[in-house]
């Protein structure tokens, strides 16, 4: 590698990489000892560092050209919403990184988690591949699971709960039986183990309605442990315990198959 940077210094190449002007595979590098492997990419920005996502309560995941897939830790917002305006979002840690990376791109919001649910987010960098996601999300989106725990444990270890979700005058969604009232939501869910007053339940998402799983819980009489809002009556780690793990989506552009999953929090274990 030092053959290749001359007549670069050693000094200036460590420099480069203390701040940041160097990419390992993808990844902002500053360790100067980091074990290179046959067909890895080093790229080296000579004249400025390159961004970097930077927040305890994101991560980044994946990105290209057209969009930027991250981790929300529990207790982020997404978007910015009524009293909580003020309030850091994912979207504007998404929209500080990319719109530092070349000055034009922003963050266009493409779906959305409840502040207290952590998981995968998928953010476009142009209004356009936005536009896409959100004219047929349905096509794109494959699978959409989620790991919860919840106080009790469901009459029947495994089922779908279908209803249609509205939304009262106090911002709290609930199902009704009345098509005109609500939106069709469905919800899978299967009981991996249940421990004491608490059970593991691995879900898939059919819909995407606002607070969809959370209602379809409270419905079977499980609440999700720290949903106070939906009448859960513990709240053992101080967050609501529902993760989004896994995310599999076809690209808007390209056309590719794309799937994510994070591990589980260590809290959730039961």
């Amino acid at each position: 590698m030092m053959e290749k940077l001359a007549p670069k210094s050693r000094t200036e190449i460590k420099s480069y990489l203390q701040h940041g002007n160097v990419m390992h595979n993808g990844q902002v590098s500053t360790q100067f000892d980091e074990q290179l492997q046959h067909g890895d990419e080093v790229v080296i920005n000579f004249t400025r560092p390159f961004a970097q996502l930077k927040s305890r309560m994101a991560r980044l995941i994946y990105e290209d050209p057209d969009i930027v897939v991250i981790e929300k830790k529990s207790g982020l917002l997404t978007v910015a919403t009524g009293p909580n305006k003020r309030e850091k979002t994912a979207q504007q840690i998404v929209d500080d990184y990319v719109y530092a990376e070349d000055g034009r791109s922003h963050a266009y919001v493409c779906h959305r988690l409840d502040q207290y649910t952590s998981g995968i987010l998928i953010f476009a960098k142009n209004a356009y591949v936005q536009q896409l996601f959100r004219d047929s999300w349905s096509t794109y989106v494959v699978e959409r699971m989620y790991m919860a725990i919840v106080e009790g444990c469901p009459q029947k270890p495994e089922g779908e709960v279908r209803s249609y979700l509205a939304e009262n005058s106090a911002m709290k969604v609930y199902s009704t039986n009345n098509p005109e009232e609500g939106k069709l939501s469905v919800t899978r869910y299967k009981v991996l183990k249940t421990v004491g007053d608490y059970s593991q339940v691995d879900i898939q998402l059919l819909t995407g309605r606002k607070n969809q799983i959370r209602v379809h819980m409270s419905d079977l009489g499980c609440p999700i442990a720290g949903d106070k809002k939906y009448g859960a009556q513990s709240n053992p780690c101080g967050r609501l315990m529902l993760h989004n793990y896994a995310l599999q989506f076809y690209h808007p552009i390209t056309r590719e198959n794309l799937r994510f999953e994070l591990p589980l929090p260590a809290v959730f274990k039961i």
